[in-house]
């Protein structure tokens, strides 16, 4: 892990002074939320991050700026709309029927980004030069025979509604909130929170005992993400209610 670490941040500085350098932009492949977290300690300016949409959770690395150059970046991101050639025949398809169908290709996991479910079929977010590859030879998802057309954006229901969610709590600290959000018990929370398996903003945490704020967003691998939106008071026996959104 130390190797890959240092590896990420010697690619990370290379690609800020090449941009510098030359004037121009450079970008990064997909980056994960730990990743990300490894370019913020590394580097804290002359970069932003781009993942297609608002709330995307893998991302690239846009190394220069408008400001500076005078002319806007052009991420080489696409988008695959990937259907069913027959929905009444088709599986029911999730995100690990998608991913697995890619990682079948031979596709590395750091050229594609976010994949959006929605009427079962997939948004695949994808590097630009691997999207025709993709589009070749992407078949089938399960037993479902496919098909792959471009798309300029995600549809405006794509993207599921936030469940909101009222939760009792001793405090406000990191793994009271995972455990009460997920009902799983506080050991269990803690053991995420230590297996770094917990981001706060897109970056690592491992503190356990981390004070959560409103408008902070919690992402939890395996469990999803949710946001603090209210804090609403304590109860009369000095517990805090918090409204939260789960998504």
């Amino acid at each position: 892990m130390a190797d890959e670490i240092s590896i990420l941040k010697k690619r990370f500085k290379e690609l800020n002074e090449r941009s510098r350098n030359k004037g121009i932009y450079f970008y990064s492949d997909f980056l994960n939320p730990y990743e990300q977290t490894v370019l913020f300690d590394e580097l804290k300016y002359g970069y932003t991050l781009y993942g297609g949409f608002s709330d995307a959770e893998r991302k690239i690395a846009i190394f220069g700026s408008e400001d500076e150059f005078g002319y806007p970046p052009q991420p080489p991101v696409k988008i695959l709309k990937v259907s069913p050639l027959s929905q009444k025949f088709a599986d029911d398809l999730t995100h690990r029927d998608f991913l697995g169908s890619l990682m079948g290709l031979g596709i590395k996991r750091e050229t594609l980004g976010d994949i959006i479910i929605s009427d079962n079929c997939g948004y695949i977010f994808c590097l630009e030069n691997m999207a025709k590859f993709i589009s070749d030879n992407l078949t089938s998802v399960r037993r479902t025979s496919v098909f792959c057309e471009d798309c300029e954006a995600l549809p405006k229901n794509a993207l599921p509604s936030p469940e909101e969610k009222l939760i009792i709590v001793s405090s406000l600290r990191l793994d009271a909130l995972i455990s009460a959000i997920y009902n799983i018990s506080r050991s269990k929370s803690s053991s995420l929170i230590e297996g770094e398996k917990v981001f706060i903003n897109g970056r690592l945490s491992n503190s356990i005992s981390k004070p959560i704020d409103v408008d902070e967003t919690i992402s939890v691998r395996g469990y999803g993400r949710f946001k603090i939106t209210e804090i609403l008071g304590d109860t009369r026996k000095g517990r805090i209610r918090v409204m939260c959104e789960v998504y």
